[in-house]
């Protein structure tokens, strides 16, 4: 019983560190967008209307639309807008129309995860480093300066991975989490009755006395959720209790009394509004709070940076993305994982996104579209689980999730206000990564086809291959190979210049699947051809680490001889030649070849032994 607390306690100290950092540091500049934005107008009524606004913010639409219901949705143990796309494709795979919709809608989605990625360790960073302008004006020249150093330190030891200091990630948020209540508890001292606006009274009296202004609003208040969707998302990295146990013990008590504190500090001191997270702390106090902030702040960022490695792998097991290259950080962990060229376009997007809107308050106009609509898409994709694969009633579906589409339909709407003053950036960012995901997905589709429209079939082939066999060599070739039953193209180019076979000859197809896992047990599946060949289908889920030699070792149970020492890999290296006319549009068919061109070797993304491949070329038009 012991052992299991110690785990549960050692999991949400996990869960506090890496799922909550970024929702924790919404208190940064939240309630200043909220009252600084100049809509609202400066009265006790009103301090009152927005706290209980956040507060009950706050409740629907992390309390219960994701640690309640959304958390329910798990495909295999894992949460994620990936692992939900793949749940309600699977769930409508009977409508072959509405699967193709939804998987368009939940690969934007996905998308609109590398803006939000851009603009939360942007704005998070920043506002932290503004609290120096608290302590003294003349720090403002150093604030950008010294955010873009911190943001280049934070992506360069990336390639070094987070198992070293992860470990701190957890202590470190539970400290700034305890800072920020007790900042919260002195303020709220002083003016207690702050502790009404708990009533939800005060959030509707304000909604319906103010319906303009609390639409407009709605845009800055919804920075207060920014990072919600990580709850879902780290799901499968420590368990649905622990995530429900840090929210409801630490995080959401702590983030209610640093907002009521900041009203609080509003209702006794209104010119503290130009900054009333850091105006609450003691001048003593202000520089270590600096630096706790951008502690917290950095480890916000990790998290986010570590779910876009992730999250790109995971999509370029889905086909949607050409592979890249992918490097662990840990022996241990396999989800502890490196890809320098996200690393570094994240990178190179933040800092565009600082040097373009040079303050906390303007990237706050950017922030909230690509939010919004990811956590409306959520709400639309946990709706057809609950339909298709759960086998709900409608009513009830309807019921579950019709709430919060409304809510999350009335926050996007208002952001929608900001598309001029800065929404227009993440949305760039996602809708530019969309279309290279759509180009990818059917120049791939096009490329498949050409290769099928040529190719020979695999059992007639060998059959009129050994009528006159060419010369056998000792050990075993794998041969890859995009569809089942069809010639390789590295098979005819190996005869026709080398004029050999193998004793051995596997030919190979790896499939990916829309589940995170596939276990050893449904690995490979393996038919005999005659002649020593056997042509084999391998299955990976989009969380599974893709290892071709460890999952061939499994054909020796299955009457294929297999000894790693003496395998070589054949592979097609196609050159793709973009033709006028046929499928895409030419700029698209041209970005498509650059892309395929581009993409990181199969050998490494199958973890094949350099010194044990072959790569045979060939041209294809599509």
């Amino acid at each position: 019983m012991s052992a299991t607390r110690s785990s549960l306690a050692a999991l949400t100290l996990g869960a506090i560190g890496v799922v909550y950092g970024d929702i924790g540091t919404s208190v940064l500049y939240a309630v200043k967008e909220v009252f600084g934005s100049g809509h609202v107008e400066f009265t006790p009524a009103n301090v009152y209307g927005i706290l209980s606004i956040f507060f009950w913010t706050l409740t629907v639409i992390v309390s219960l639309k994701y640690v309640t219901l959304v958390l329910r949705a798990d495909n295999n143990g894992e949460g994620g807008l990936v692992a939900m796309l793949a749940l309600a494709s699977q769930s409508v795979k009977d409508k072959p129309a509405l699967r193709r919709a939804l998987l368009l809608v939940g690969i934007f989605g996905t998308c609109l995860f590398y803006g939000d990625g851009v603009i939360t360790p942007a704005i998070s960073v920043l506002s932290a480093v503004e609290g120096l302008e608290v302590v003294s004006p003349a720090f403002t020249r150093a604030v950008i300066p010294l955010t873009l150093v911190i943001l280049f330190g934070l992506f360069f030891v990336q390639k070094r991975g987070t198992a070293g200091i992860g470990k701190f990630f957890g202590p470190i948020t539970l400290v700034w989490f305890a800072a920020i209540a007790l900042l919260g508890v002195t303020q709220i001292a002083t003016h207690p009755t702050i502790l009404w606006a708990l009533s939800p009274l005060y959030a509707l009296r304000f909604i319906f006395d103010n319906p303009g202004t609390t639409f407009i609003i709605l845009g800055a208040v919804v920075l207060c959720v920014t990072g919600g969707e990580a709850l879902y998302a780290d799901m499968g990295h420590f368990g649905k209790k622990p995530i429900r146990v840090a929210w409801f013990s630490i995080v959401m008590p702590a983030l209610t009394l640093n907002y009521f504190g900041q009203g609080a500090l509003l209702l006794e001191h209104p010119a503290a509004v130009k900054n009333p997270f850091f105006m609450m702390a003691p001048s003593w106090a202000l520089l270590p709070l600096v630096g706790l902030a951008t502690m917290a702040t950095v480890i916000a960022s990790q998290a986010l940076i570590s779910g876009a490695f992730s999250v790109t792998k995971q999509v370029i097991q889905l086909g949607y993305l050409p592979r890249l290259q992918v490097q662990h950080t840990s022996v241990t962990d396999t989800g502890q994982i490196y890809m320098p060229f996200v690393n570094w376009g994240l990178f190179v997007a933040i800092v565009l996104a600082v040097l373009l809107f040079k303050s906390s308050s303007n990237l706050a106009a950017a922030y909230g579209i690509a939010v919004t609509l990811d956590m409306t898409i959520t709400t639309v994709l946990t709706f057809f689980v609950l339909r298709y694969g759960w086998n709900y009633p409608l009513l009830l579906c309807l019921a579950a999730t019709g709430f919060f589409f409304f809510v999350d339909i009335a926050f996007f709407a208002s952001n929608l206000l900001k598309l001029l003053e800065g929404g227009w950036f993440p949305l760039l960012i996602g809708s530019s990564i969309f279309m290279l995901m759509l180009t990818w997905k059917q120049g791939r589709a096009q490329l498949n086809g050409a290769l099928r429209q040529d190719a020979l079939d695999l059992r007639s082939f060998l059959d009129a291959v050994f009528i006159s066999p060419p010369a056998r060599v000792e050990g075993t070739a794998v041969f890859l190979t995009a569809e089942p039953g069809n010639v390789p193209n590295a098979l005819l180019h190996n005869l026709k210049h080398n004029k050999v076979l193998h004793q051995n000859n596997l030919f190979v197809t790896v499939r990916n699947h829309e589940v995170p896992w596939v276990g050893m047990d449904k690995r490979i599946e393996i038919e005999p051809l005659g002649h020593d060949c056997w042509q084999a289908i391998v299955h990976y889920g989009f969380k599974n680490d893709p290892d071709l030699p460890s999952a061939l070792q499994q054909i020796r149970n299955l009457g294929c001889e297999f000894d790693s020492m003496t395998t070589s890999y054949f592979l097609s290296r196609d050159i793709v030649i973009p033709t006028m006319g046929k499928g895409m549009a030419p700029w698209r068919e041209k970005l498509f070849a650059q892309m395929h061109h581009n993409a990181s070797a199969a050998a490494e993304f199958l973890n094949l032994p350099n010194n044990a491949v072959v790569e045979l070329g060939s041209k294809i038009e599509i």
